[in-house]
Formats: C-alpha cells, structure tokens, sequence
C-alpha cells in the first residue's frame, strides 16, 4: 500500500493539517494511526450487525439502536487496541515515510 512519491512529495505543502501533523513524534502517529483503524472497524462492525433483529421481550427501539452504536463504538476501540487487523501497523508506517520524506525536502 504505498504512497507515489509525487502525492507523496507533494501533498503536505497543499494541506496545512498534513504539515502540522507531519510534526508528530512516532507515538502520536501511532496513536492516530490506531484511533483509522477503530473508526474502520467501527464501520465494519456497523455493517455487519445492519441486518440483526432486535425483537424479543428486551430488544429492539430507538435506545437499542443509540446503544447499539456505542457498544459497536467501543468493541472497535477494544479490536484495535488489542493489536486489531494490521490496518494501524501500515498506516503508522505510512505516515511515518511521508514524515521522512517531508523533512528531507525541507533540509
């Protein structure tokens, strides 16, 4: 899953959240790269219990369906900090070159 060099090169000098965040020590990109792969799951996850009944005598309404998106919320927090699918291992790696690369151009 690798970057083009020229995107790569380029996109920090077009988006100043991407310079300010280029800046970040390798823990905080760790960090944000496990806070993509939470969210990723998250969706996954949403996705997957889209077609689950809820009837019964205690299930279903709208406070199951509030519930239901912070227990999925928290189940993708919990997958990714227990080491996940490998999603935040490439993304940390990722940012992390495009963090090389960018403080090669300025020196």
């Amino acid at each position: 899953m690798a970057i083009p060099v020229d995107l790569a090169l380029s996109s920090p000098a077009h988006n100043p959240a991407l310079t300010a965040g280029a800046k970040g020590t390798p823990e905080s990109v760790r960090q944000a790269a496990q806070e993509f792969e939470s969210v990723f799951l998250n969706t996954m996850l949403s996705q997957m219990f889209a077609g689950v009944s809820t009837d019964g005598p205690f299930g279903g309404g709208h406070g199951e369906e509030m519930f239901r998106s912070l227990l999925l919320e928290e189940y993708g927090a919990n997958i990714a900090a227990a080491g996940g699918i490998g999603i935040a291992d490439d993304v940390a790696r990722e940012l992390l070159s495009l963090q090389e690369a960018n403080n090669d151009i300025q020196q």
